[in-house]
């Protein structure tokens, strides 16, 4: 059974639409696009979120060696469509023990980036891409620039930039895990792109998003 839609900034609880507004509303942050509940790494998962997808589903590939896919989640509704995707992934880190990485596409506004983040969001800040970028990702042949985020908890390392219109988050735990993302070279693919033969690689359902649906 799926457990009830969270506020995609905070993770709170959310009063439902109603006959006097058809948004979901968070006591904290207002009206929000509903962060459904986590689903559990499979095919049939993936097909579910990048068929409703408004916005990329971003993934490495090929994967690095090691890495498996361990689940995915989305923030939207079945009238707005899903305008928040988010694909988690978990391999060996730079240092003893695991990684785990959640690789976020969102509209501007949404803040499910900056709530696994640990930013106040909704969106970066004013000012995040000041300097030169500390990472670049390759995105369908175009490298694309990422800036580290400061003022986050220190037990992640957080990535962000835009691609195509939308932000795009990548968060590694632990922080050193970081280096995975700047120092990769790191190539993504949207998983809505039809003609793709990617057979992927599944793994335990990732603790990095919360309950399980």
């Amino acid at each position: 059974m799926r457990t009830a839609p969270t506020c995609p900034r905070c993770f709170g609880p959310l009063h439902e639409p109603n006959v006097w507004t058809s948004s979901w509303r968070c006591d904290a942050h207002g009206d929000v696009l509903p962060l459904q509940s986590p689903r559990r790494p499979s095919e049939a998962a993936a097909d579910i979120v990048r068929q409703a997808a408004r916005v990329p589903v971003w993934i490495p590939w090929p994967l690095p060696t090691g890495w498996l896919v361990t689940g995915f989640a989305e923030a939207g509704d079945e009238r707005t469509g899903v305008r928040a995707s988010v694909v988690a992934l978990s391999g060996p880190s730079v240092t003893h023990g695991p990684a785990d990485l959640l690789l976020i596409a969102e509209e501007p506004g949404v803040g499910l980036g900056a709530g696994f983040a640990g930013l106040p969001g909704p969106d970066p800040g004013a000012g995040f891409d000041a300097g030169p970028p500390h990472a670049k990702i390759d995105i369908r042949g175009h490298p694309t620039a990422l800036w580290c985020a400061g003022r986050v908890p220190a037990d992640r390392a957080v990535y962000v930039g835009e691609a195509l219109g939308n932000w795009i988050w990548t968060i590694a735990w632990p922080a050193e895990a970081g280096c995975f993302i700047a120092l990769s070279n790191l190539s993504l693919r949207d998983l809505r792109d039809q003609d793709q033969a990617m057979i992927l690689p599944f793994g335990a359902f990732s603790p990095r998003l919360g309950g399980e649906g």
